[in-house]
């Protein structure tokens, strides 16, 4: 059986796909409110992983361009792999779940493993793109070759990260101070009933000292159904307690008239500005994203009928 030997064009299309696939990957990789992944092992996994995605986007060309066909089935094992991340990060998460001061909740992992996963085909899909535009334009210059391709890329790369790209609470939402006060051994945020369990004088004189209060308005009244959820709550209680940390006390509560949801804590660092930060950029979990478009279309139908 004669053996193919890879030619110069075919090796520079891999390598620079490769390099841009791998780069694809390392700009999406960074660390946000999230604070995960974590440094430098988290960093190093998924770099890695990028560097064979783009390497599956990249080989794949030259394998199509020389007829071996049995090289693409290596998509099938990409698209196992990266399920098989998603599954993996999903169950490192939750082994860590009784460590934290509060939880992420199931919900706010599975978005978080999904962005994952999906990360991983951005860097494939860039790879892909240079490896198609260098192929198209193989009777050019070397270096318009590249030049092309990693605009292609780019584009592509841009155009992934804007479809891919969900909604922060700041999107949906307003948040703003509150103002905590003690009545009658009561806590209270604004005019919102938090708790009677405030302990005793000195447990008090902390709460008014060191306590913190955010209070979330719902722009428009459909995102209440985002906001009242269990699991975003504690999405935005999670990064509140996880970025200040927790002295003493953390508390939730919402006002059924009005929407308002309250997030009180005792932090170890009293920062009221990058608790108002860490809340507004706290992702909307994925899982509770509706369209409003088709809701309105159903009801307009159901009103002529």
């Amino acid at each position: 059986m004669k053996t193919q030997i890879l030619s110069v064009p075919n090796l520079h299309l891999i390598i620079v796909a490769v390099i841009g696939g791998t780069f694809a990957r390392l700009a999406t990789l960074r660390e946000d409110y999230r604070q995960y992944p974590s440094y430098p092992n988290g960093y190093l996994g998924q770099a890695v992983l990028g560097f064979i995605s783009a390497t599956l986007g990249a080989v794949s060309i030259p394998a199509l361009m020389t007829n071996n066909f049995t090289a693409v089935t290596f998509f099938t094992l990409a698209l196992t792999q990266f399920q098989n991340v998603r599954r993996q990060e999903q169950a490192s998460l939750q082994l860590l779940e009784e460590t934290e001061y509060t939880k992420r909740g199931n919900a706010y992992i599975d978005g978080i493993a999904k962005t994952f996963e999906a990360r991983n085909y951005i860097s494939l899909f860039v790879a892909l793109t240079i490896g198609i535009v260098m192929q198209l334009m193989h009777s050019q210059d070397f270096i318009i070759r590249i030049t092309c391709g990693v605009i292609s890329a780019l584009l592509v790369y841009w155009g992934l990260t804007l479809f891919a790209k969900g909604q922060i609470i700041a999107d949906i939402a307003e948040v703003k101070e509150g103002k905590v006060t003690i009545q009658n051994n009561e806590l209270y945020v604004d005019d919102i009933f938090i708790s009677n369990k405030v302990g005793v004088e000195r447990g008090q004189e902390m709460i008014l000292q060191e306590g913190l209060a955010v209070v979330i308005f719902p722009k428009e009244q459909h995102y209440r159904i985002a906001l009242d959820n269990y699991g975003q709550r504690q999405a935005i209680l999670f990064e509140i307690t996880r970025s200040l940390g927790i002295k003493r006390y953390h508390f939730t509560r919402k006002n059924y008239e009005d929407g308002r949801i309250v997030f009180f804590i005792v932090p170890l660092f009293g920062d009221i500005k990058k608790m108002i930060e860490v809340a507004r950029h706290t992702p909307v979990l994925e899982s509770l994203n509706k369209s409003h478009i088709f809701l309105k279309r159903w009801e307009n139908r159901h009103e002529r009928s």
